[in-house]
């Protein structure tokens, strides 16, 4: 007579596969609706204006680049593009500099109200950025800032998420580290130069995706900000060929296949940086 563990694990193997088959099932089946909306974007780029608009199949009838070619010569799309980089690379370097610098100030320094600065920090992530939009707007003007990449890349450059972020990151980082450095003559930028950006490399790959991936697709700040087409970025200048009488729904999906490519470079370029910053900066307190 068999042992009655034996009949547990044989009862026990079926159901196990099963759970995974079933597991497999429900990922497969979210992702096939998470990619979807990506999928028609695509192929309705590659369709002419009637087709999109016809009855709707897996593939277009006849492949065109017509729309590629319309949004190209017919629109400001290159310009647009060109303002987007600018304004994601310089917001990213910007605000990599400023909360790094910031959370390492805050994790490895003793100074007068530093926690409650600390925590006042912390208490504007619940401000909304809605509200600051006025009083921005304001200001820039008063300085002769609107319609600049200034006003869109300094505002939130040193943002209260990025310092915590970085904060956390850095103090786990011994400070025998900075004091040994300290006893060879360096300075305390060299220190945070030639150490402590070297050792927190994945936590700047993580917010770097975080950052360009804010300013890449922000909308509200260039459509106040900037008062001509020529300084549109590419979310406000899809959005414009949404005319009152006509919308080139083509070009507006051939506009966001590229818009939605750097996005996906800059995450698997960063892929790596960006699950250990995560991993390794939630570990640190």
């Amino acid at each position: 007579m068999r042992p009655r563990s034996s009949h547990i694990r044989e009862l026990s193997l079926p159901m196990s596969v099963a759970a995974q088959i079933a597991t497999y099932a429900f990922l497969i089946f979210f992702l096939i609706l998470a990619a979807a909306p990506f999928y028609w974007t695509l192929v309705s780029s590659f369709r002419s204006m009637g087709e999109i608009f016809s009855r709707p199949t897996f593939l277009p009838s006849r492949f065109t680049l017509e729309n590629y070619v319309s949004l190209s010569g017919k629109t400001l799309f290159w310009r647009w593009t060109f303002n987007s980089f600018f304004v994601a690379i310089g917001y990213t370097l910007l605000g990599l500099f400023f909360c790094s610098l910031g959370g390492f100030g805050f994790a490895k320094y003793t100074f007068p109200f530093r926690d409650i600065l600390f925590w006042i920090l912390l208490g504007s992530m619940m401000i909304p950025y809605h509200v600051t939009i006025v009083p921005l707007f304001s200001v820039f003007s008063k300085l002769g800032l609107v319609n600049t990449y200034w006003s869109l890349i300094v505002p939130g450059s040193a943002n209260a998420f990025g310092i915590f972020f970085m904060r956390q990151y850095i103090s786990g980082i011994p400070t025998d580290l900075m004091d040994a450095a300290r006893i060879d003559g360096c300075s305390d930028f060299v220190i945070y130069h030639r150490i402590i950006l070297p050792i927190i490399k994945p936590g700047i790959g993580a917010l770097a995706i975080f950052l360009f991936l804010g300013s890449w697709n922000n909308f509200l700040s260039p459509l106040i900000f900037m008062r001509t087409s020529e300084m549109f970025t590419l979310p406000v200048g899809l959005a414009a060929l949404f005319g009152q009488w006509k919308v080139e729904y083509g070009q507006i999906m051939a506009g966001s296949v590229f818009t939605v490519l750097p996005v996906v470079v800059v995450f698997l370029s960063l892929q790596r940086q960006f699950i250990e910053g995560l991993t390794v900066g939630s570990l640190k307190g």
